[in-house]
Parts: C-alpha cells; sequence; structure tokens
C-alpha cells in the first residue's frame, strides 16, 4: 500500500536553531492544529515540524477513512499493530529529519496516536532498522509522547535481548512520557503500561509524568513540562 501524506507545516526558530522536532497530531487532526500551539512555547531555538497523516480506513472506526499515522483497530497491548503503517510513517519522519544540518539535535514528539508513532520511530532507532529491516537513517536524541501508548511492545523485549549496542542506546535515549488519570479516549493504565513496559526494556532516560484530572487534551502546565525537559535534555539556552 503507498500512503500519501498530508501538507508539512513548519515553525522556524525564533533564534539560533540547536534543535529540530517533528510534532505528531493525533488520529483524525492535521499537522496545522499543532502548529500553532507550538509556535507559541517559549523554546527560541527549536524549529518544529508538523506533518499531516495519510488519510486512510481506519478500523477503529469501521473503517472509516480519517487522518491516521497508521490503522488501529483498538488501542491496547494486544491488538494487531499495523507494522507496514507504522514504518511508512516512521519513514516519512526520518525523511523530514534527514536533511537537517549535521550539528542539530533531533527529536520526535507527538499526542495520542502521534505519540504512539513517535515511540515506535524511537524503537526503530534503538535498533538501526525498521521491522521490515531497512536501515533507520536518523540519530534521534529526544522522544515526547502526550497522552499516547506504546505499539509493538511484544515485539520491543524480544528484539532488545539480542545486541549490547542496542541496549546501550535504549539506555541513553530521552523520553518524557505525559498522562492525564481522567483520559477517556486513551486510558491512564496504558500510558502508565507503556512506561513501566519501556523501563523494564532498558529504557532508563524516562520521565513519566501524571496530571490529575486531565483528559484527553493538553494544558499549559503539561506543554511547560515539555519545554523545561526538552531545555534540559537538548542542553538548549535558558529561556
Amino acid at each position: 500500500m503507498t500512503f500519501e501524506f498530508g501538507r508539512t507545516h513548519v515553525v522556524r526558530p525564533k533564534g539560533t536553531h540547536k534543535a529540530t522536532i517533528v510534532w505528531l497530531h493525533g488520529l483524525g487532526d492535521k499537522g496545522s492544529s499543532w502548529s500553532q500551539i507550538l509556535e507559541n512555547l517559549p523554546l527560541q531555538n527549536v524549529k518544529w515540524i508538523c506533518p499531516t497523516a495519510p488519510t486512510r480506513p481506519v478500523s477503529l472506526f469501521g473503517g472509516f477513512p480519517s487522518t491516521a499515522w497508521f490503522d488501529a483497530q483498538d488501542i491496547s497491548d494486544d491488538a494487531p499493530d499495523d507494522l507496514e503503517g507504522l514504518d511508512a510513517s516512521a519513514a516519512h519522519v526520518a525523511n523530514l529529519l534527514s536533511t537537517e544540518p549535521a550539528d542539530i539535535k533531533l527529536g520526535i514528539g507527538g499526542f495520542s496516536m502521534g505519540a504512539a508513532a513517535a515511540l515506535y520511530s524511537g524503537t526503530c532507532h534503538i535498533f538501526g532498522q525498521y521491522s521490515n529491516r531497512n536501515p533507520y537513517p536518523v540519530n534521534l536524541t529526544s522522544i515526547v509522547g502526550l497522552s499516547g501508548w506504546l505499539p509493538c511492545s511484544r515485539m520491543l523485549r524480544n528484539r532488545l535481548a539480542g545486541s549490547n549496542d542496542t541496549v546501550s542506546r535504549a539506555a541513553s535515549l530521552p523520553i518524557l512520557l505525559c498522562h492525564g488519570s481522567g483520559d477517556d479516549v486513551v486510558a491512564y493504565k496504558h500510558g502508565e503500561k507503556s512506561a513501566r513496559i519501556l523501563l523494564s526494556a532498558g529504557f532508563q532516560n524516562l520521565t513519566f509524568r501524571s496530571y490529575d484530572g486531565l483528559g484527553h487534551y493538553t494544558i499549559p502546565e503539561e506543554m511547560d513540562e515539555v519545554c523545561r525537559w526538552l531545555t534540559d535534555k537538548l542542553e538548549l539556552p535558558g529561556s
């Protein structure tokens, strides 16, 4: 299947360019929704790239077409993973990052299904390849996931046992996961379980933040935390 990705929106840094982060929207949304939020963050040195997912039939909606980074039948650890869709989205994101200058730090973030796709890209980075075994070409230095979940969690543990390089890459990749306890779309337990699985698989540089009563949306307090965390992990000049 070929995937037609939608429009990409870019928010240029207001100061010296130090980092580029691709930000992935949630199911049914588009890149422009997030570019407006990210433009107002006090991160002067970050360039944000906000792509739009392909419009495709989504099993969760009974096959009704929607913008989606991959096909989801259900939001849970037991649902089958759409590896073809995940690989296509991870490759699209890697392609967007591959043209950045060599001294720029690279990251991926996202909300909901976008967070799941960002975490999947993180696993491709640590294995050095996609699920289809093609080489993953980008060196990631941060992953941010808001109100999301970890796809391919069963596969992750099995494959991590194999290689020392992979284990050290996993241990050093900074990941921030945030989730609201009142989330009625992607239940809080999925976010918490994803963090537990990643930690137990060797992703030691992981921060999990929970927000009491927060539903399936973001709030300024959460975005402030994202800004603080990125400033610290990417060693950005103090904002």
